[in-house]
C-alpha cells in the first residue's frame, strides 16, 4: 500500500495529512504553526534601517534587501521540507501532495531537496488551510484517489 502525504500550508501553518489508499479518507499526521509569519515587519527588527553616507541625491537610508516578513516565510518552508526529508528519509510515505499559495509554493521548491521533490506527484496553488477536511478530501479527490 502506497502512503500519500498531502502537505497544505501557508507561510505560518502547515498540516500535513495521510492517505492510506482508495476510500480510507485523510488523517492529520502533524501541525506545524510559525507565528513569526503572521507579525508584522515592524515587529520582527529590533532597530530601524540603518543610514549611510551616500553621495548623491539618493536618501541614505539602506532597507534590508529580504523583508524580515519573507525571510520568517522561508525559515517556515526550510522546516517543512526538513520534514517531508525527514519522512521520505524513513519510508512514511511514497508520494507527496503540495497545497499552497503561489508565492510559498515558490519557497518551498526552491528549499526542498532533490529526491523528496521527485516524490511530489501533484502541486495545487491554493491556500487551504482554513479549509475543513471534509471539504478538502473533495477538492482533492481527483489526485488522492478517496
Amino acid at each position: 500500500m502506497a502512503i500519500t502525504w498531502i502537505l497544505v500550508a501557508n507561510a505560518s501553518l502547515c498540516r500535513l495529512y495521510e492517505n492510506l489508499g482508495p476510500n480510507k479518507g485523510l488523517k492529520l499526521v502533524k501541525e506545524l504553526i510559525h507565528p513569526e509569519s503572521r507579525q508584522k515587519n515592524s515587529e520582527l527588527v529590533t532597530d530601524r534601517p540603518g543610514s549611510m553616507a551616500v553621495n548623491g541625491s539618493g536618501s541614505g537610508s539602506k532597507q534590508p534587501q529580504t523583508l524580515p516578513k519573507q525571510h520568517e516565510a522561508k525559515v517556515f518552508a526550510q522546516e517543512i521540507a526538513q520534514e517531508l526529508y525527514k519522512g521520505r528519509s524513513t519510508n512514511a510515505f511514497r508520494r507527496a501532495i503540495l497545497v499552497a499559495p503561489p508565492a510559498f509554493m515558490g519557497m518551498l521548491n526552491s528549499v526542498m531537496d532533490g529526491p523528496t521533490a521527485q516524490l511530489v506527484s501533484d502541486r495545487f496553488e491554493k491556500d487551504y488551510t482554513k479549509t475543513p477536511e471534509p471539504l478538502l478530501a473533495e477538492r482533492l479527490a481527483g489526485c488522492i484517489y478517496l
